[in-house]
């Protein structure tokens, strides 16, 4: 699928962004490869995840809470290994509302650990955004503990 141009999502009729940080504990190839290969390891329900870390090529998975299953469908739109994955996001009612969204997730070598800067883009509502905002940090703590060196 990569001989194909890359359909960016119109995101102007989606306004609502959010970004978020974290300084993580993992390196940047752990960290990349957690990003683009490994989201049963601190995101999806194991064994739900179709995923091959390519420009263009789509993916799922589920998440699980209360029992009740969340699927989520993207795409890859860029891959720069060690430090930016950008994705489009796709969810339910309780999600995205069904909007396909951006994901770009850079990471930035520092003294202290490697950032992760986090900007998800094209929320269809401020609802919709808040409910990630709440969620985001809670996430990229999992992803940061499940990749840690001390677990």
């Amino acid at each position: 699928m990569s001989d194909q141009p890359i359909r960016f999502p119109d995101l102007s009729a989606r306004p609502h962004e959010l970004a978020v940080e974290r300084v993580m504990s993992a390196s940047p190839g752990l960290l990349y490869a957690a990003l683009t290969q490994g989201f049963d390891i601190w995101f999806a329900a194991p064994g739900s995840v179709l995923m091959k870390p390519a420009v263009n090529e789509p993916f799922f998975f589920e998440t699980e809470h209360a029992g009740i299953r969340y699927p989520h469908y993207g795409r890859f739109l860029r891959l720069e290994p060690e430090r930016i994955v950008q994705l489009t996001w796709v969810t339910g009612a309780d999600g995205t509302e069904g909007a396909e969204t951006v994901v770009t997730m850079e990471l930035v070598n520092q003294p202290r650990g490697i950032r992760l800067r986090l900007r998800h883009e094209g929320f269809p509502t401020e609802e919709a955004r808040d409910r990630h905002l709440a969620a985001w940090p809670l996430v990229l703590e999992q992803l940061d503990h499940r990749t840690s060196a001390d677990n």
